[in-house]
């Protein structure tokens, strides 16, 4: 493990930054991403059945010319589908590679067990290296411990100093699952706010910088999501500073959850 990884449950490494690419169109568009993230050294990319765009991520990493085991890919379980398992398969079709490095329910519709004899059979399938869980709060994290033979390695979960759910990602750490920042800067909501704006001329870096480094400084795996290659390069440069106690701690007061342990509030439950 390096200082640019998270040792996973199943002894895998994740890298602590990636690209995600949720809201990205297929084509073009998520070809380009991909392989301006790949340039610029990222290893973790983060797609899912949802987003449809399996097909020309898989793409841009086959061009990219670097090998598929340096890539980290991640997918997600869409639980409108019937089976995990049978879906995994289908997005390996769709990503043109022979496993995934991650493969994760991406939010508990139905309830948080349904699915997982299906993500247990996906791994058991050798379809993926390791099963997660996305949107999941402590409840739903406890619920699935119960019954899980493999425990989930990975919870995805909306995560920035102002929505600083402190409580889940302490209730993963208990259950030795590595937490994952999604939305780190709250698809842009949270470039324009003071502490974020003095911060980040004190250290000399961008306000994206100063939000990612908060994320990984607090133990995070984090996936900023963007389409600009400037923005991209701009995101991944962040390794070559630190925030200090003091600044961790004016981001830490800028929390609108009370540090939760919920993955989103009863109204943001989409599948609700």
């Amino acid at each position: 493990m390096t200082a640019n990884t998270r040792e996973l449950s199943n002894g895998t490494e994740i890298p602590v930054l990636g690209l995600g690419v949720w809201q990205v169109e297929d084509g073009a568009q998520t070809e380009r991403a991909v392989s301006w993230a790949l340039e610029a050294g990222y290893r973790l990319i983060d797609t899912a059945q949802a987003y449809r765009n399996e097909t020309s991520v898989g793409k841009a990493i086959r061009e990219s010319g670097i090998p598929r085991e340096e890539i980290f890919l991640t997918t997600k379980f869409y639980p409108g589908g019937k089976d995990a398992r049978v879906e995994a398969e289908k997005s390996l079709e769709r990503l043109g590679t022979e496993y995934l490095d991650l493969y994760l329910i991406h939010w508990p519709q139905g309830g948080p067990t349904w699915a997982w004899p299906g993500m247990e059979a996906a791994v058991e399938a050798g379809l993926t290296k390791g099963i997660g869980i996305s949107n999941f709060g402590a409840d739903e994290i406890q619920e699935l411990s119960k019954v899980a033979t493999v425990q989930p390695a990975v919870n995805q979960i909306q995560f920035s100093p102002f929505e600083y759910r402190a409580g889940l990602v302490a209730a993963g750490d208990d259950a030795n699952i590595v937490s994952q920042a999604y939305s780190p800067l709250g698809t842009g909501r949270h470039l324009d706010g003071p502490v974020v704006a003095r911060l980040a001329e004190a250290t000399g870096h961008t306000p994206a910088q100063v939000l990612i480094r908060w994320a990984i400084q607090k133990g995070l795996s984090v996936i900023p999501k963007s389409t600009h290659q400037d923005r991209i390069i701009e995101n991944f440069n962040v390794f070559d500073f630190e925030l200090d106690d003091a600044a961790i701690a004016d981001l830490d007061t800028l929390d609108t959850t009370h540090r939760t342990a919920d993955a989103l509030s009863s109204s943001g439950k989409w599948w609700s």
